[in-house]
């Protein structure tokens, strides 16, 4: 079978129309290569050109995918940057750690600069005041526990009274009492009272 671009040759050559130029130009855009780069850990990347707003791929054997949105170090030492999936923000140089370090310094001793800032007169008023609420609340309790104090030795001083005994009541005695005791007898009564005879 043959190439497709030969048989388009043929059945032009045949219809006698040249088209030389058309094949050189599609040869030439097949032929195109686009610029690779490196990534720190071995990646491969290529794009037509390394410059904001181009396109950028991750080269693999099947396919060209697009790089996913993050900074990259590169094997030159830049960081490329990718906004937005595939398109390079920008390429730019690699702070060093010892930058990083010394920015984070630099902030940590701005912060401590605006907490060693001075008090104004209104707060030191304002603490003030706290303090003197407190030194009240202080002799408060020292007066409550010098009354507690003065409460705790009247009651040591006064005698305790006699300890109280318990005193069982004596022999108690229990009437009987009897209900119907003298009412006359029913032959109910008198029935019973045989039977409870001849039982005994």
């Amino acid at each position: 079978m043959k190439n497709p671009l030969e048989m388009l040759k043929e059945i032009k050559s045949v219809l006698g129309i040249e088209l030389s130029e058309e094949i050189q130009v599609e040869q030439s855009t097949e032929e195109t290569k686009l610029a690779q780069m490196t990534l720190e850990n071995g990646t491969i990347i290529e794009a037509e050109d390394f410059a904001p707003e181009a396109e950028v791929f991750i080269v693999t054997e099947e396919d060209k995918i697009a790089l996913p949105v993050g900074e990259y170090a590169l094997e030159d030492g830049m960081i490329l940057v990718v906004e937005a999936e595939g398109i390079i923000k920008e390429i730019k140089e690699a702070t060093s750690e010892e930058e990083v370090v010394e920015e984070e310094v630099e902030a940590a001793e701005e912060s401590d600069k605006e907490e060693m800032a001075y008090a104004t007169k209104e707060e030191l008023a304002e603490v003030k005041s706290m303090i003197e609420e407190i030194k009240a609340m202080i002799k408060d309790k020292e007066d409550m526990a010098a009354v507690e104090a003065q409460v705790k030795e009247e009651l040591s001083s006064t005698p305790a009274a006699a300890p109280l005994k318990h005193n069982p009541e004596g022999n108690v005695q229990t009437k009987k009492v009897t209900f119907g005791h003298n009412r006359p007898q029913s032959i109910q009564d008198r029935v019973f009272a045989r039977i409870a005879n001849i039982q005994k």
